[in-house]
């Protein structure tokens, strides 16, 4: 799996070394930290479906339980999101006001911001299968204030769709011959689509900015050409 491991994420050796808990510990601290946001969930929850499919080009030490892998898995969803929405309930306010510093990007905020104004509460679903803003969204509920109850339930509903369906999927495509000989690729193109929300947000962004280029542009023209008369 070199250019997986490349892209920061060697799930053979993660497993190796740490086993199921390393898997939760991960999928908790993207739910719900700050450090969390760079994490690789969702390419790590399809690779761990994968192992525990049972391939044989896995060593046997490295097939994993399903059962007790989706259960941790889901667990350590909920209780992250959980400890993001009670962070940002008390600390969030003071440190969403300091500027950016290396762990901790205005930005990100701001995405998950726009996804709670866009969907609501689905956000707490939503949010799930997208990078960034699955660490961020929790955090700012929090500091918006959202009903602890709302965001209990959404939160719960997210954590086991993500968990499981994601699992699953490494799990049954693990099974598929052609899949399992390609299985590097196969993650990549996971990848490739959870991070797709962020591509269209990116793009939607760059369409607006082009859009207000022209008018700023026009302005400044106007107010030089009348200084220069």
């Amino acid at each position: 799996m070199e250019i997986v491991a490349a892209l920061g994420l060697d799930p053979e050796k993660l497993i190796e070394a740490f086993g199921l808990i390393g898997i939760w510990a991960i999928v908790f601290a993207e739910s719900g930290l700050l450090v969390g946001f760079f994490l690789p969930g969702d390419a790590l929850l399809f690779t761990a479906g994968f192992f525990a499919s049972s391939p044989e080009s896995i060593p046997e030490a490295l097939h994993l339980p399903l059962l007790p892998l989706m259960a941790g898995i889901v667990m350590a969803a909920i209780v992250g999101d959980q400890v993001g929405y009670l962070f940002g309930k008390r600390v969030g306010p003071a440190l969403f006001s300091r500027p950016d510093s290396r762990f901790f990007k205005q930005q990100n905020v701001q995405k998950a911001t726009e996804y709670f104004e866009r969907y609501g509460p689905r956000t707490i679903v939503l949010a799930r299968f997208v990078p960034i803003v699955r660490t961020f969204a929790p955090i700012v509920a929090g500091v918006s204030g959202m009903e602890y109850k709302t965001f209990v339930r959404w939160n719960v509903i997210g954590g086991l769709v993500w968990g499981v369906g994601v699992t699953l999927l490494g799990y049954f495509l693990g099974q598929i011959d052609v899949i399992a000989e390609n299985i590097e690729l196969t993650i990549l193109v996971v990848v490739g689509i959870s991070c797709l929300p962020i591509v269209i947000e990116l793009r939607r962004s760059y369409k607006e900015r082009r859009i207000a280029n022209p008018i700023t542009e026009a302005i400044v023209t106007t107010v030089g050409n009348e200084e220069d008369v």
